[in-house]
């Protein structure tokens, strides 16, 4: 299984910030110990063409030249340097190159990513560039291209986002709201950022304390209505770690054994389908680093699972 990482571009935070950079390469050397299945390799960085996809090209420019507005640098909560310009479109290229194998293989990673508070004009909560948004529309340009140069005759490519982490997609949901050929779906705290919602294509909004039976039966019957209303031919899952009962900002209550629930059951899902699925990151600030990044190695275990009964009898053409 291949999975695309970009941690050796480090922003240069102050001292006390709050964002856990350092969990991206944790994760990393964790997959390496345990999990040498896995393939690591370097996230290519997104062209401008591409970010393009998504975002205004002024927005892309401004982060590119660090000209962005300083209020707008504020709502992403990271100073500018080229250090963080150079890691959001390596963020994004992890994504996109992840989708374009899991479109053959059946699943792929990005060890990052996940950045769905950005709109096509500015970013926020930690996210600059939105990696869901600019990889759902570049594989579906590139299903229609091939599509076209082989003569082929079938529908348009439509994706589904099945966003997990704690926090609504903001910026993803507004960016698809006019778009029926991506569908959004958010479960998430009710109560949590960002305070403002946008509307998406089924949000499901959770109470403080929610548990492990709770959450898995709202995503159960979120998966049911998803499947009633849309015909996915690639998914897009952000597995956020942030649901975790140990989570400084999730207000959920999660365990491991219910995060890893959570995982087979999309994973499964798309498998009985054949829907090939993408799957980055997205947010996890446990009091304990240590117990984010095993939430996340468990999603990576799960996901090797997945991806040898991809690589079966029935495999991808």
């Amino acid at each position: 299984m291949q999975a695309f990482y970009s941690d050796h571009f480090v922003l240069p935070l102050p001292p006390g910030h709050r964002f856990p950079m350092a969990k991206y390469r944790m994760l990393r050397d964790q997959l390496a110990q345990h999990l040498p299945a896995i393939q690591l390799a370097q996230a290519p960085a997104a062209t401008d063409g591409e970010l393009a996809f998504a975002h205004s090209p002024a927005y892309i420019q401004a982060i590119a030249d660090g000209t962005v507005d300083a209020k707008v640098m504020r709502e992403i909560g990271f100073p500018w340097s080229e250090a963080m310009a150079e890691r959001a479109r390596r963020s994004v290229g992890a994504t996109i190159a992840a989708a374009r194998v899991a479109m053959h293989e059946g699943i792929a990673a990005n060890l990052a990513g996940g950045t769905h508070h950005a709109y096509a004009d500015r970013g926020g909560g930690f996210c600059v560039f939105n990696d869901v948004a600019v990889t759902a529309r570049l594989m579906q340009a590139e299903w229609g291209r091939q599509t076209s140069a082989q003569g082929l005759r079938r529908p348009p490519l439509q994706v589904a986002v099945v966003d997990l982490d704690v926090h609504q997609g903001n910026g993803t949901a507004h960016l698809f709201q006019n778009d029926d050929s991506v569908f959004t779906l958010s479960l998430h705290g009710d109560k949590n950022f960002p305070f403002r919602k946008e509307a998406g294509d089924l949000d499901v909004a959770l109470p403080d304390g929610c548990g492990d039976a709770d959450y898995l039966a709202a995503l159960e019957q979120a998966l049911q209505t998803l499947e009633q209303r849309f015909t996915p031919g690639l998914v897009i899952y952000l597995a956020g770690a942030d649901p975790h009962e140990g989570d400084r900002l999730g207000r959920l209550k999660l365990t491991a054994d219910g995060l890893e629930a959570r995982d087979r059951r999309v994973m499964d899902w798309c498998f009985t389908r054949r829907i090939p699925l993408v799957f980055a990151m997205a947010g996890g600030y446990g009091t304990r680093v240590e117990d984010t990044v095993q939430v996340q190695l468990t999603t990576y275990r799960v996901a090797l699972e997945y991806w040898r009964r991809w690589q079966g009898p029935r495999r991808l053409s």
